[in-house]
């Protein structure tokens, strides 16, 4: 999903933020405060995406940098720090879930992946517990970070070291032994009750064991073992899904799932590492460690004690050497003061604990081992093979899956299960196998001479593979079903992917037509579905038998024809009819049209099976909207861009009604652009992109008198139109 349909705001530090900035001492006050809120907007923005929707569009580190500067300007220049997300954890509770207080404040912790950022939080502990030379209890002379390691030789501060998780961190309460609830981590302060997902988690006890404590509550990380996701993503593969990008995304959205036996067919485990509250007294980080076992609760067997920084230094190290061969994702190691009396004095600050620091791993390479290759059925039939990898950093995203195209290129790869491979990412966006860097896997991957799905007969076409079972494949008659309602075909709200299988596999959907034949009472009979529900979905159905042509062109799946060919498809030819009689050569004169896209699109009308579906689908009422093509070419081979916030219409309504006359309406601004109309509010980067590609830019006001006066189209007339 783009940042654009996510709503980003239009800020230098959201998509592909700059890492490096210039001295906080060259920077003047005026420029700190504006740059200090851009930051924060931003950082609001990727704390959205990352602890409430669990898709982040940055990595972490590019994360630590921006929230490092934004701490260092408002340090520097005594900025109002009130409401800063320098002051709190990110995240807002989902308002799907009721919202639940924490019994403790559940606090991130400082982190870098810089060794002398580690060795200088040491620093920092020594001298706020009064600790130097050999122990004595002197606070050491000179300023804070400035003495050296050698100081504090002797001084009395062991650590205790754990991985630091790449899951989803979570609150867990007993009381009297007995499980309560569970509350993800939030904003910090409260969180959502997830307690019916937690539940059902085999690593969570419903009751604790021994002698445990009247009030007890945990924190731990949830989260997916490697394997089990690589297993789970094959299926999802198999089925015509898509898979999870990484086991955190997969263990978020599971975690949040409203319906609790979702969350029970998904292998998620439990680490608990910290106790927020108890009323039983512990010494030590170690002691809390080896206690909760004692009660039932699953901790991780790789910490270590250690006496001094760089004890932990090495121990961070060892965990980068064997991260590959954890059955679990870990993005650092996390160092506490083991002494909990310490920690007593060294204290928090509103964000973080001062006792303890994340020392952050490097982040993986484009090289990773290949687990798994599935192949996909997709709605015309193709088979693709999937390589299903350890997720990686490519390009600044972590990948878990690489297309490997055709049977042909796994051939001439000589790719295997097992071996280590180098991937690169095709125009920035699919990622791909380029080699094999070590096969030392289980043997070459042999494509199938049958259907995964259907087990009818694999049929090659040049490099491509083919299954014949056609309709008769639940994996093409499926995703056919489910790209036709889904926001990008018709948007047939209730019919989600859960809903859909259920459908399928009862018999009563087996083409896209028996959609509009669904009734009140056969859905009402069906488990997970209320009498409501199913007089929604009917409803639904009815109010798309006339759906915009462009809309339905998109549904239909035709290969090649997305929205954009869609709309310029509609615009051209008007009717369903007149598409669908259109040669090839009528077709190519279509923006966006070529030879190929023609070939694709007469060669779908041509095939017996879709005349025979559209037939079908007509005897049911369906009967797409015609547009007027003389109306639709006033404004014909402009491209429009907007800005900013416009008064009495959304930006999404300004594009469609430029679109319906014939324009383009584009998100960014190029040479291709004629005209940016910058409303209130207007975004500065696309302002001097306009300046720079020298684009007219145009006030709202001057957009609406453009169209009347240039163009004949009054803008109030054609949004009632539309």
């Amino acid at each position: 999903m783009s940042a654009d349909a996510r709503e980003a705001p239009d800020n230098p530090y959201v998509e592909d933020p700059p890492t490096e900035f210039d001295p906080v001492d060259d920077v003047d006050e005026t420029t700190a405060r504006e740059q200090a809120e851009q930051l924060r907007e931003a950082i609001r923005y990727h704390d959205r995406l990352y602890y409430r929707d669990a898709d982040p569009v940055i990595p972490d580190r590019d994360y630590d940098v921006l929230l490092s500067r934004l701490q260092d300007l408002e340090s520097a220049f005594d900025l109002d720090t009130d409401g800063s997300p320098t002051q709190r954890v990110g995240g807002e509770p989902l308002d799907e879930f009721d919202t639940v207080a924490h019994v403790a404040p559940m606090r991130s912790i400082d982190s870098s992946g810089d060794v002398e950022d580690v060795r200088e939080f040491d620093r920092r502990v020594h001298d706020r517990l009064g600790l130097s030379r050999g122990g004595d209890g002197v606070e050491n002379g000179g300023s804070e970070g400035q003495a050296s390691l050698d100081a504090y030789a002797g001084a009395s501060v062991d650590y205790f070291c754990e991985p630091k998780f790449d899951g989803v961190s979570v609150e867990v309460v007993y009381e009297e032994g007995r499980f309560v609830r569970a509350t993800t981590r939030g904003d910090g302060e409260e969180g959502d009750d997830i307690s019916a997902n937690v539940r059902t988690i085999r690593s969570v006890p419903l009751r604790l064991r021994d002698d445990y404590p009247e009030f007890l509550a945990v924190r731990g990380e949830i989260f997916m073992p490697r394997e089990a996701f690589q297993q789970y993503n094959r299926e999802r593969v198999e089925r015509g899904d898509d898979p999870f990008a990484n086991p955190r995304n997969a263990t978020a959205g599971t975690v949040r799932q409203l319906d609790p036996s979702v969350t029970a067919e998904r292998p998620l485990d439990c680490f608990f590492f910290d106790v927020l509250k108890s009323t039983h007294q512990f010494e030590t980080q170690h002691q809390r460690q080896d206690t909760l076992p004692e009660w039932g609760l699953k901790t991780n067997d790789r910490t270590a004690l250690v006496d001094d920084i760089e004890g932990a230094i090495d121990y961070r190290d060892e965990l980068v050497e064997d991260r590959d061969d954890l059955d679990y994702e870990v993005d650092g190691a996390v160092l506490k003061v083991d002494d909990l009396a310490q920690c007593d004095r060294l204290g928090s600050t509103s964000r973080a604990p001062r006792w303890a620091y994340a020392y952050k791993l490097p982040a993986r390479t484009e090289e990773t081992t290949l687990r798994d290759v599935v192949v996909q059925v997709g709605r015309t039939g193709r088979l693709t093979p999937v390589a299903l990898l350890d997720p990686v950093d490519v390009g600044g995203v972590t990948v878990s899956r690489a297309s490997l195209h055709n049977p042909e290129q796994i051939r001439e790869l000589g790719v295997g299960v097992g071996d280590r491979v180098r991937l690169e990412r095709a125009g920035d966006v699919i990622p791909y196998v380029a080699e094999v860097v070590e096969g030392d896997g289980d043997g070459h991957f042999e494509f199938p001479d049958a259907c995964p799905v259907c087990d009818s007969p694999v049929e090659h076409d040049g490099p491509l593979a083919f299954c014949t079972g056609g309709l008769g494949c639940p994996a093409q008659l499926r995703r056919a079903i489910e790209h036709y309602v889904s926001r990008g075909g018709l948007d047939i709200e209730g019919l989600g992917e859960q809903k859909l299988d259920q459908l399928v596999e009862t018999g009563l959907v087996e083409s896209i037509p028996d959609l509009y034949d669904l009734t009140v009472a056969d859905l009402a009979d069906l488990e997970g579905w209320g009498e409501r529900s199913a007089e929604n979905l009917v409803a639904e159905l009815e109010a798309a038998k006339e759906p915009p042509l462009d809309d339905f062109l998109t549904a239909l799946g035709v290969p090649e024809v997305g929205p954009t060919t869609a709309r310029s498809l509609a615009r051209t030819f008007g009717t369903l009819e007149a598409v669908m009689d259109a040669d090839e050569e009528q077709l190519r004169e279509v923006d966006d049209v070529g030879e190929t896209v023609a070939h694709e699109i007469r060669e779908f009308f041509d095939a017996e099976r879709n005349r025979e579906v559209l037939d079908a689908l007509r005897e049911r009422g369906v009967s797409p909207e015609s547009i007027d093509t003389e109306t639709g070419a006033a404004l014909d081979g402009l491209t429009f861009v907007f800005t900013g916030s416009l008064d009495g219409l959304t930006r999404g309504e300004a594009q469609d009604l430029v679109e319906r006359h014939g324009a383009n309406a584009t998100s960014s601004v190029s040479g291709n652009t004629d005209y940016l109309v910058a409303a209130d509010g207007a975004g500065r980067s696309k302002l001097d992109d306009a300046e720079a590609e020298e684009v007219p830019v145009l006030s709202q006001a001057e957009f609406e008198e453009l169209l009347a006066e240039e163009f004949g189209i009054d803008v109030a007339d054609a949004l009632d139109d539309g």
